[in-house]
């Protein structure tokens, strides 16, 4: 992968943190967090072989990662910048000063293995910590993912739709020491899905048939345009006029285009929609409910 070509002094999984959190240990005008980061990392890894993934930190700077806290699931669009949170205990060693501001740490997440990712999504700014004792604060960190990113490490490709694994870094930029811990948790990267429903005709007579069509696309995260999702298992539901609860209908599947197209008969008034469940790639969503009047 492009990691290390880009820094070939830096081998393996600790070619990832070179490259993670951009911009943020720029307040006093000096080189960015990204630039620090690599320079500090490929210090102390320069020569060494790839380093197996492990539970474990890597790295001379004496911190560990817990409790890693990140959403289940990020959807992520064509257009906007999604930003989630990350949570964690760092546990450090007395000498670290992780307030002082020549420490700074940040969560990231990684597609693939750690020792050879193909997909790295990190923070613009580092995490926030406070002290909880003299050798352990909680931290608070962003993950921003912009889905029409340029750099060749962020931008995200459609096949790395999915898992995506939890890491923690830590820089000590004064003795130019880091650590990176892997495998802390996980989440998935999703492509945004949307769902459209149009039932017909309206109104309609009671007993005659309704043609429901509509279509499922979701997020081409590389040329930033809306797809059809094809072969895909999406249920027809009704509410009647009144009640707060959808009944499913039938489950009908989406054509080579992403479409929807099935009938049913016209009973009461009430609300139409198609709505499906999701996959590990790919959101769940709900078609906003089309009201049909029945006379």
């Amino acid at each position: 992968m492009r990691l290390r070509a880009t820094v070939a002094a830096v081998s393996g999984a600790l070619a990832l943190s070179a490259l993670v959190l951009p911009a943020a240990h720029a307040a006093d005008g000096g080189s960015s967090f990204r630039a620090d980061a690599l320079k500090a990392v490929a210090q102390h890894a320069s020569g060494k072989s790839a380093f197996t993934a492990t539970s474990a930190p890597v790295g001379d700077l004496k911190v560990s990662f817990s409790d890693f806290k990140i959403t289940k699931a990020v959807k992520v669009g064509t257009t906007s910048k999604v930003t989630t949170w990350v949570t964690y205990k760092l546990t450090h060693g007395a000498d670290v000063d992780v307030t002082d501001g020549n420490v700074l740490t940040g969560p990231l997440v990684y597609h693939g293995s750690s020792e050879n990712p193909d997909g790295v999504q990190g923070g613009q700014d580092p995490a926030t910590c406070v002290d909880t004792s003299a050798t352990t604060a909680t931290c608070k960190g962003p993950i921003d993912i912009d889905p029409r990113a340029t750099d060749s490490e962020a931008r995200l490709r459609n096949s790395q739709a999915g898992t995506w694994h939890g890491a923690g870094l830590a820089i000590d930029f004064e003795n130019e020491k880091s650590a990176v811990q892997f495998d802390l948790g996980t989440t998935q990267l999703q492509r945004n899905s949307t769902l459209t429903v149009n039932a017909a005709p309206e109104p309609v007579k009671k007993g005659k048939t309704l043609t429901v069509t509509g279509k499922l696309s979701r997020a081409n995260w590389e040329d930033h345009k809306y797809h059809g999702y094809t072969g895909q298992s999406v249920k027809l539901q009704f509410r009647k006029k009144g009640s707060s609860t959808y009944t499913t209908l039938k489950t009908v599947k989406t054509d080579s285009t992403g479409a929807l197209k099935t009938t049913t008969k016209a009973t009461v008034d009430g609300y139409y929609r198609f709505s499906f469940a999701g996959t590990t790639t790919t959101p769940a969503v709900s078609a906003a409910g089309d009201f049909v009047d029945v006379k």
